[in-house]
């Protein structure tokens, strides 16, 4: 579950980390198979009708700059608590379904990618977690296995056209600290090396985002970080960029995703973000779930309605506007969200604002699904799955956030 913010200087200051439950290693398994074989025999013959076209859309690497190809992004959706799910007792060599359900989501199908598709979303963030399934030897080797599964599901998502956005998710390893630096640096350089290296030939369609919410988990200033955090993270992002810049392939042209501290939307940090000089093919990366108490809080202060409260989502895109779109400088707003507190309507009403204020200063918006839908935590769920059955749980907010992002 994303975790309180502690913030004293407003609720600007967001970010999320997930939480979950542990299944069963044998049926997940299994459910896995049955549901791979179901989705081949269904998408076999449409498939191969769409080989041609698929090729060319593959390999095509534009050179084009980000503020150029952020315009063709219209509204996104997170494959949330999916692959980015962590395990402390599986195994690295475990099936790579094992991890992918760990949290309780579902076996990912082409079939629930193409929902999303189909219900107007152009883009699929895919939350990966890679500490994992990397070996402790020299090289920080990812495990073939995982690396496949991971190639795989988005395959599903860029094989249909969509923007498929892959990152680091839940990552230990990279604590922004002077002490850490180093040997985050050089962990971060060998697995984006690989994640370059098999990914190299995809075209434009395919973002590499660096960091998830990278920050100093366990302190007083979390969520709001300090001086020494956010100089770490601007050398770890330009750790980043070059090291996919001096890969092969399309990765010279890869246009790249890089957070501020903790993805944070507190105007704090976002000035305090080094963008890499002359590169056009850099985006800023925020989340947002804005106002605190309608979107985010679980515990006192939360509220069920608006009330047309547009305060801090007029401030954001204030500064979005100021600090880097003046510029030339894209963002997106990899994750956004309001949970479900009965209150269909007050989302509807908030999302339809949102969307719209960040469409107008050319900010896509990426809803963070984290396949919750029920109990006292963050229920952000949209995409009820069971095996290749799918069901939009609040039809009317995806509607209204698609037809917000579309509109003329």
């Amino acid at each position: 579950m994303k975790k309180q913010i502690l913030s004293t200087v407003g609720a600007l200051a967001l970010a999320l980390s997930l939480a979950g439950c542990t299944g069963n290693s044998a049926s997940q398994q299994s459910t896995a198979a049955a549901v791979t074989e179901e989705q081949t025999t269904e998408t076999t013959e449409e498939q191969a009708e769409e080989t041609t076209t698929e090729e060319a859309m593959v390999h095509e690497m534009r050179d084009i700059s980000s503020m150029e190809l952020v315009k063709e992004m219209k509204i996104g959706w997170n494959l949330g608590n999916t692959l980015d799910s962590t395990s402390d007792t599986l195994d690295i060599t475990a099936d790579a379904s094992a991890f992918e359900m760990a949290w309780g989501a579902q076996y990912t199908s082409q079939v629930q990618i193409d929902t999303v598709l189909e219900a107007g979303f152009n883009v699929i963030r895919i939350p990966v977690s890679w500490e994992n399934h990397i070996h402790d030897d020299e090289n920080y080797t990812i495990e073939s296995s995982w690396m496949d599964r991971v190639q795989e599901v988005v395959d599903y998502a860029y094989g249909r056209g969509a923007y498929v956005i892959l990152n680091l998710h839940h990552e230990e390893w990279h604590y922004p600290s002077y002490d850490n630096e180093e040997a985050a640096k050089e962990k971060l350089i060998a697995v984006w090396t690989q994640i370059g290296e098999r990914f190299a030939d995809y075209g434009d369609h395919l973002i590499f985002e660096g960091m998830n919410e990278p920050r100093c988990k366990g302190a007083a200033d979390e969520w709001t970080g300090n001086d020494e955090a956010r100089e770490v993270i601007n050398n770890l992002n330009q750790a980043f960029v070059d090291t996919i810049r001096g890969l092969g392939g399309n990765n010279a042209m890869r246009h790249l995703m890089i957070p501020g501290y903790a993805a944070s939307s507190w105007d704090v940090n976002l000035k305090a973000i080094r963008v890499p000089e002359n590169d056009d093919k850099i985006i800023v990366s925020v989340h947002a779930y804005i106002p605190y108490n309608f979107a985010l809080n679980t515990g006192s202060g939360a509220v069920a309605e608006w009330n047309n409260d547009t305060t801090d989502i007029d401030t954001l895109m204030k500064n979005l506007e100021e600090l880097f779109i003046s510029k030339g400088i894209p963002v997106i707003i990899g994750e956004f969200g309001a949970m479900n507190r009965d209150n269909t309507e007050e989302r509807c009403e908030w999302v339809d604002y949102y969307v719209t204020a960040a469409k107008e200063i050319g900010v896509p918006c990426i809803w963070w699904d984290n396949h919750s839908f029920s109990g006292t935590g963050e229920n952000f769920g949209l995409l009820e799955t069971m095996g290749l059955n799918m069901s939009w749980k609040y039809p009317e907010l995806v509607e209204t956030m698609v037809n917000a992002a579309y509109a003329e």
